[in-house]
């Protein structure tokens, strides 16, 4: 056997290898392009990148409805205490009547509700807070609340 005889038998198979490659591909590719009722690949991208586009808007608005509803959470009582108290210990009036309460935000604002109670009055105070301190004089029972 002559090698120009050898490279012509070996071109020979590596050609029938290659054609039934192509066929084989050829075939593969038919398939993929049909799709299933006639839809074709390029249908299906499009359909996909269009839920893509959907599926971007959607999570815009999302986040947008978070951020609003986050910001108004924060504004949202996210503090209350209560502590009762006798003011006049000592004297047998009053008793553990008396409270203070803080109602605050995230922020630490809100209210400071204080009552004084006796068996002859009962007297209720009521102190705006802001960043958790008030202008007004706070009593310690007030103070306390507010921790």
């Amino acid at each position: 056997m002559t090698p120009l005889y050898i490279v012509i038998v070996l071109l020979g198979i590596a050609l029938i290898v290659l054609v039934g490659w192509m066929f084989t591909l050829e075939r593969r590719i038919a398939k993929l392009l049909a799709g299933k009722g006639g839809a074709s690949l390029e249908d299906a991208i499009g359909k996909n990148h269009a839920d893509i586009e959907s599926l971007f808007t959607f999570r815009t608005n999302v986040e947008g409805a978070l951020r609003e509803i986050d910001e108004r959470i924060r504004k949202k009582l996210h503090g209350v205490k209560t502590l009762r108290f006798n003011p006049f210990a000592g004297t047998g009036s009053g008793g553990n009547q008396s409270f203070a309460s803080a109602f605050l935000d995230e922020a630490g604002d809100g209210v400071v509700i204080s009552s004084l109670y006796s068996r002859e009055k009962m007297s209720v105070f009521a102190k705006p807070v802001k960043h958790r301190t008030s202008e007004f004089d706070l009593t310690e029972e007030e103070r306390e609340v507010l921790k």
